[in-house]
């Protein structure tokens, strides 16, 4: 019986020795994490030399519409807190009424506007999450740096967009 035992102690050793060797196998993982966020000047411009959708473009598409909705989100809330101090000038003349009243009307709908643009600007910062950002929704092609520095929203390229306006607009007649 003391020789089985033994013998046990030697595979159960050996064990030991080889879980010890796998674990240098897991020191390789910090090198990709040590690799960190891509840092970008705050004037770099997208080329068109540079891979198409590299790091640095998300990087750079991210802060812009990250800025844009910060500018729209502040223009509302400061729209309608002045909105809402206007209120209280109620004329009695019918004409200053109904001015005031049609200036509000276009004031909420440019707030409409503002609201399903922001809505857009989150589903575009979900494509950048999402690695699809850059590229058409309808044919997966590049959209394109130029069309994206005018319209960072953009979901389609220039053919498809004018695809899906003539539907629209055959549909809308219907």
């Amino acid at each position: 019986m003391p020789k089985t035992s033994k013998v046990k102690k030697k595979v159960t050793k050996a064990k030991t020795k080889t879980i010890t060797k796998a674990k240098p196998k897991t020191v390789s993982k910090p090198k990709e994490i040590s690799k960190g966020p891509i840092k970008i000047s705050k004037n770099y411009v997208p080329k068109e030399t540079e891979k198409y959708m590299c790091e640095k473009h998300k990087v750079f598409f991210r802060m812009r519409l990250q800025e844009w909705k910060k500018e729209l989100v502040r223009a509302n809330n400061e729209a309608l807190y002045n909105g809402s101090m206007d209120d209280n000038s109620i004329s009695a003349d019918i004409v200053d009424q109904a001015s005031s009243y049609t200036d509000k009307n276009v004031e909420m709908k440019a707030i409409n506007r503002q609201i399903k643009l922001i809505s857009e600007i989150d589903k575009a910062l979900a494509r950048i999450r999402e690695d699809t950002y850059g590229f058409c929704l309808d044919t997966a092609e590049p959209i394109g740096l130029k069309r994206l520095m005018a319209r960072p929203v953009a979901k389609y390229t220039i053919a498809a967009q004018e695809k899906h306006e003539k539907n629209e607009k055959v549909h809308a007649d219907d």
